[in-house]
């Protein structure tokens, strides 16, 4: 396995930098949709169950179920093969270890994404859009660290 991992290197550090692109594509944008969601709610006059609140929730699952949820798992298979790959990490630095704290707390962003869009379906969410607004900055914070550690090597 470890020949197999070294040989296709370059492949999979590709699928994986690409898979972190979609992904956070998706982290940056839904919590976006939700700020456009329940300001129309509050503010534009559109209804729980409304045309406007179905576009909402198609729009919210269909990012969340066909790009982010698949995107997360190839990101994760793949940056699991790049750890495992002899010589690629070296756990004596700081750096595999900010960038694994990072990565968890992306995950769990997107788990909380998740939540979200549930609570907004039921018509449940206690949220305002400048909350989303402030959530939507997350992820930007995880990436910096993600980014920084992995290129400056701490």
């Amino acid at each position: 396995m470890t020949n197999f991992l070294s040989d296709w290197y370059p492949w999979i550090k590709a699928l994986h930098v690409m898979s972190i692109i979609t992904w956070m594509a998706g982290l940056f944008y839904l919590p976006r949709l939700y700020v456009y969601h329940v300001e129309g709610l509050k503010k534009q006059g559109v209804v729980h169950g409304s045309d406007m609140d179905k576009l909402f929730q198609h729009q919210e699952r269909l990012l969340l179920k066909a790009i982010m949820n698949p995107s997360m798992i190839a990101s994760w298979l793949f940056g699991l093969m790049l750890v495992f790959t002899p010589g690629i990490v070296d756990w004596s630095s700081i750096w595999p270890w900010t960038k694994a704290v990072s990565v968890l707390g992306m995950t769990w962003f997107h788990m909380w994404c998740a939540k979200e869009r549930k609570a907004l379906a039921s018509g449940n969410s206690a949220k305002t859009g400048r909350q989303y607004r402030m959530m939507n900055e997350v992820p930007t914070v995880f990436m910096i660290v993600i980014v920084l550690s992995v290129i400056v090597k701490f």
